[in-house]
């Protein structure tokens, strides 16, 4: 009875804690939603009511159709996709013949590139910005493919290295032995093992570019080639916040990362697990 009692309570503590983290995360984004609801003079009003008392679409038809904020969201959908989609596929490969062919010195190749990811963005980021100019891409989006692919793909190497070496090579032998190529095996048979890790390291590389702000605000400027990131600062302005349309722009913007965490949970937590495993 006592070793029950002592699991409830547990069980309780643990649920507790959880709940108190739900609802500290969640209030201020139910808090922007209701605002992004309120026409401007309820904004503005003092003291603030939390609920809106005339639900207003104002300011999500202005941000829809009256500012560029469609365009934003475009280019943040075409850099991440890219990045998600190169970055993979290149640290994919690299993690698969890091943890099944016998390299030399891959102890010390391993430690370079994790190395890699260990220098801060902000000191490398003058030396990019010279570069990107004197080559001539400095204001596109290859330049922030470019750099998020450079930076996302060794740690991306290191994570898949750990889920790849976790399938059994016993699969492959025989799949070997059946005549399959070595790359055929990769694709028919450890990629398919492997999908809650490669879904996982995917979405984790989507969020951190979707979220980005130093590098697009550093590598561009023109108005037409800005992500949300940094174009959620256009209705910061010199006369004040326009929070209505901010909070409104700030509430489409987190969609599309609840959609993809919605549609790819039982995957990611897969791939969590499996990684702790590992680990």
């Amino acid at each position: 009875m006592r070793g029950k009692t002592k699991i409830r309570i547990s069980l309780f503590l643990t649920y507790l804690v959880l709940g108190i983290f739900i609802i500290v995360m969640i209030i201020p984004i139910l808090w922007g939603f209701m605002t992004s609801l309120k026409s401007t003079g309820e904004i503005s009003r003092f003291p603030p009511t939390i609920f809106p008392e005339a639900i207003d679409m104002a300011n999500y038809y202005k941000v829809l159709f009256l500012s560029n904020f469609s365009t934003y969201f475009k280019n943040s959908c075409i850099i991440t996709l890219l990045c998600v989609i190169i970055s993979t596929v290149i640290a994919g490969h690299a993690a698969y013949a890091l943890a099944r062919f016998h390299i030399r010195h891959k102890e010390q190749f391993m430690f370079a590139i994790l190395m890699t990811s260990m220098v801060p963005a902000v000191a490398l980021l003058i030396p990019l910005y010279i570069i990107a100019v004197k080559v001539g891409i400095y204001n596109t989006r290859f330049m922030l493919v470019l750099v998020y692919t450079a930076w996302r793909t060794p740690m991306l190497t290191w994570i898949l290295k750990g889920f790849f070496e976790s399938t059994p090579e016993a699969i492959e032998e025989a799949a070997l032995i059946d005549g399959c190529s070595r790359l055929r095996t990769f694709y028919r048979i450890v990629v398919p093992i492997s999908q809650p890790g490669i879904v996982s390291s995917a979405l984790l590389t989507a969020v951190y570019v979707w979220n980005d702000f130093l590098v697009s605000f550093t590598f561009v400027t023109k108005e037409e080639l800005r992500t949300v990131s940094v174009g959620l600062y256009s209705y910061i302005t010199q006369y004040g916040v326009q929070w209505g349309e901010l909070l409104s722009a700030v509430m489409i913007t987190i969609i599309p990362i609840i959609i993809l965490f919605v549609c790819l949970q039982k995957k990611f937590v897969d791939g969590m697990a499996a990684g702790a495993v590992k680990g």
